[in-house]
């Protein structure tokens, strides 16, 4: 890509919605990408370390805790947005193998066309249902799997339930590591049943979220960590509270689920609708 000005705004309308690329004002060839006017992505080109979105620095902290600094990762990314994970693990990680599922095929042309991915990084984009795709995955071929699917700003039935996480759990390494983003507000019913959902297949978790989302007042995103080995939670901790915005990590999840059961494909249902003016308070 050229070097733009930054005053550009580019709109498409893309398989999911209406798609906008936005300039951000305090950093040269960093872009906001909106569908139907939710944030999706942030991407800086310049520096792909720079992670604008806190749930993105804290699923960000996760993967660096998952091994060595520096140590290839087998990543696979379901959702793609404007690729923003894949392109700090291709910076932080040289060398690690990523494969991206995205349903939405014009959204991917627009973002390989207007955010070129780093030189050398070894990231495979492919067209297609998150669920279709991991169903057809071989065992254990992941040391990371990211849920980070929307459909518009919610995430979709089919995608939260534990017949659906048992797959994402079966292509993972057993030492590795699935970082999900729920996103719920009060009273968290979609969190709590999600989390209960992901420790049926990958029973060490814990949440990472902003001190009064986990508490249920108000709505955001809530990270989980899960897999079959103990996780690094006093680093984790650690990284969170020292964030822009400090996070607090949970890790008494059957008291944060109070005993609900895990989501079928009979029950599962979509996350909830994010507030009115949720966004626009944001900009």
């Amino acid at each position: 890509m050229g070097q733009r000005r930054r005053s550009d705004r580019i709109v498409e309308t893309v398989a999911s919605g209406i798609a906008e690329l936005i300039p951000d004002a305090d950093r040269p060839e960093s872009f906001t990408l909106l569908l139907d006017g939710a944030p999706q992505s942030h991407v800086d080109l310049t520096d792909p370390t720079h992670l604008e979105f806190e749930y993105i620095r804290r699923m960000a902290a996760a993967i660096d805790l998952i091994a060595p600094a520096g140590q290839p990762l087998r990543a696979l990314h379901l959702g793609g947005g404007a690729l923003t994970l894949p392109r700090y693990i291709a910076t932080t990680r040289p060398g690690s193998p990523q494969r991206v599922v995205e349903i939405d095929g014009p959204l991917v042309e627009m973002v390989r066309r207007e955010l070129p991915l780093p030189a050398k990084a070894s990231i495979r984009v492919r067209v297609g249902d998150a669920r279709e795709a991991v169903e057809g995955m071989r065992e254990a071929g992941y040391d990371l799997v990211v849920l980070d699917v929307f459909a518009g700003a919610r995430t979709p039935a089919h995608l939260a339930s534990v017949d659906f996480i048992r797959q994402a759990a079966r292509v993972l390494a057993p030492d590795g590591r699935l970082i999900a983003n729920v996103a719920d507000g009060p009273p968290l019913r979609y969190a709590r049943a999600q989390v209960a959902t992901i420790r049926a297949a990958l029973p060490e978790a814990c949440l990472v979220a902003d001190a009064a989302v986990l508490r249920g007042r108000r709505f955001g995103n809530l990270v989980v960590l899960a897999g079959r080995t103990p996780l690094p939670i006093a680093e984790l901790t650690r990284r969170a509270a020292g964030d822009w915005f400090p996070g607090r990590v949970e890790t008494d999840l059957d008291r944060f689920a109070g005993g609900v059961a895990p989501v079928t494909d009979s029950n599962a249902v979509a996350s909830p609708i994010p507030p009115a003016g949720l966004f626009s308070s944001r900009k």
